[in-house]
């Protein structure tokens, strides 16, 4: 137990700011880390190694997450939408709601892994580095894909202006 709660102490913000770049919600990101360090307890026997402990909890949260919203169908982007950071040099654009959306609507567009490399940057706040960790790559890689991630939805703005 005392490996389990090395990892929980290690790992906690790294999962909670994941799930909060996927939620836009604090409080049910902080529910699906407790969620996924829960569930990461129960089946710590099962877990091979095949990948960093990091990637596995993020997994884990990940599909919670996902479990979440096919249970809520009433969650509508819109409500997603208010809740979002202001950050990067995209900040100007989420100040009007309209160009918030169609920023969201782009990002949800944008093939992987540039949309989770973005989100994790923008919305959850994560550092190259650890963003190359999760994805198992180079924080030069991390860097690149956000950069290149970036210049596809400004690109995208541009045409459907």
């Amino acid at each position: 137990m005392e490996d389990f709660e090395e990892i929980y102490i290690t790992y906690f913000n790294d999962v909670f700011h994941y799930l909060r770049s996927l939620t836009l919600n604090e409080v049910l990101a902080e529910e699906l880390t407790e969620e996924t360090f829960f569930k990461a307890m129960q089946s710590m026997g099962s877990f091979r190694g095949e990948c960093d402990v990091r990637v596995w909890l993020c997994q884990i949260g990940k599909n919670l997450f996902y479990n979440y919203c096919r249970k809520q169908k009433k969650i509508k982007q819109e409500e997603m939408d208010e809740n979002i950071p202001d950050v990067v040099q995209l900040e100007q654009l989420l100040v009007n709601k309209e160009q918030a959306y169609q920023i969201h609507k782009i990002l949800h567009e944008l093939p992987e892994p540039y949309k989770e490399v973005f989100s994790l940057r923008v919305f959850g706040e994560l550092s190259f580095q650890k963003i190359g960790l999760l994805f198992g790559k180079s924080e030069h890689w991390a860097c690149v894909t956000f950069h290149r991630g970036k210049q596809k939805i400004q690109k995208m703005l541009i045409d459907r202006s």
